[in-house]
């Protein structure tokens, strides 16, 4: 038997990325311990939330835990429960908050942060794990200084880098990301090859913590400030209509706007101190640029501006644009207008495949000087 590489805590989900990751790792040597991460469910017990009998649907829910528990038996792997229900409102509150002071969360990246590549690290060094590993489609790969780069998934489909700029640059020489370098039909393939009983289940498409994908119901549920009534108005000011509450419209939104227009209306901002919600046209929506708050960069850091690719929501493919640090701020300068530039979402920054970085998004528009 090869010499082992060392001990990995593995985030299994109960989804085939995660299982496949968990399975690779085994044959490339490493001894693999296997962890699901309990969150919870809103208003859930935490009897609930260990009785494996009860069947909630959705990413992080008991059937999942019972699969990855099924599978860490086929691989013959120690396998654990971790509550994370405590540490996971930080999330649900910041998603809420986010909601109320008229911007757009990503709770996504907040819980890789926090959680999986932050929490589960302490996890890790307790059991004498050297690495957290994960099935996320991104990669981990040595540069040429020495240095640990986090890169795109080689299926760009299915790349999930923009969930993992935040991670401390320290954090990435401990971090493994065995599915980075295949593509999706390929992890299908290896799993049912395997015997895993996860190859063919669907991928979670929902906020985990969000019943019904209602994310509306549950910040009204939650908002310390309340969902009220409110108008919506044009860039001028004019009122067109009334509104439910702003938590229910983001930056970019079409339809359910649920007022009569000759020419199609989109929202542009929200306003929460007023409690209106501003629409306009499309062209109104485009931005040359943006700046940030937040940042994390996990390249050596440049002067001036850097030609780059930026990405300003999880489902956009990067765009040709031009980026520029300032401290704890950076600025992104687009070669061509984008639409819907959202507060409280993270834009992040690459050069081909390599990620250089991000922040959170703190207003659509660049400074006066920035030509």
């Amino acid at each position: 038997m090869a010499e082992s590489k060392g001990k990995v805590l593995v985030a299994m989900s109960g989804g085939v990325d995660s299982s496949v990751a968990a399975a690779l790792l085994m044959e490339q040597g490493w001894e693999v311990v296997g962890v699901f991460m309990r969150l919870g469910s809103p208003g859930e017990t935490l009897e609930e939330a260990c009785d494996i009998r009860i069947g909630k649907q959705g990413c992080c829910s008991i059937n999942d835990a019972d699969d990855a528990r099924r599978v860490a038996a086929r691989l013959d792997v120690p396998f654990y429960v971790v509550d994370f229900k405590r540490e996971f409102s930080r999330i649900i509150d910041y998603f809420v908050e986010e909601y109320d002071a008229g911007r757009t969360p990503n709770p996504c990246v907040r819980c890789n942060d926090w959680l999986k590549f932050g929490r589960l690290h302490t996890h890790a060094r307790q059991i004498g794990a050297t690495h957290v590993a994960s099935g996320h489609y991104a990669r981990v790969e040595t540069g040429p200084d020495g240095e640990h780069r986090l890169l795109r998934g080689l299926d760009h489909g299915k790349d999930q880098s923009y969930v993992l700029f935040g991670a401390q640059p320290e954090r990435l020489s401990e971090m493994l990301l065995p599915i980075g370098g295949m593509h999706k039909s390929e992890v299908r393939d290896r799993a049912e090859a395997l015997g895993l009983p996860v190859f063919d289940k669907p991928d979670s498409q929902e906020i985990c913590f969000v019943p019904n994908n209602d994310y509306a119901r549950l910040v009204a549920e939650r908002s310390a400030k309340g969902v009220d009534t409110g108008r919506i108005v044009d860039e001028s000011g004019r009122d067109l209509g009334e509104h439910k509450g702003h938590q229910h419209f983001t930056v970019g939104q079409r339809r359910g706007i649920g007022i009569a227009s000759s020419i199609p209306l989109f929202v542009l901002e929200k306003r929460p101190d007023s409690n209106e919600v501003v629409v306009g046209s499309r062209d109104a929506l485009l931005s040359e640029g943006l700046q940030a708050r937040d940042v994390n960069w996990l390249v050596p850091e440049h002067s001036g501006w850097r030609a780059c690719t930026a990405r300003i929501r999880y489902n956009a493919a990067p765009v040709p644009a031009r980026v520029r640090l300032g401290g704890d701020r950076l600025e992104v300068l687009f070669e061509d207008p984008q639409a819907a530039v959202a507060p409280g979402q993270a834009v992040v920054c690459y050069d081909e495949d390599l990620v250089l970085g991000g922040g959170w998004i703190e207003k659509a528009g660049v400074l006066a000087d920035s030509d």
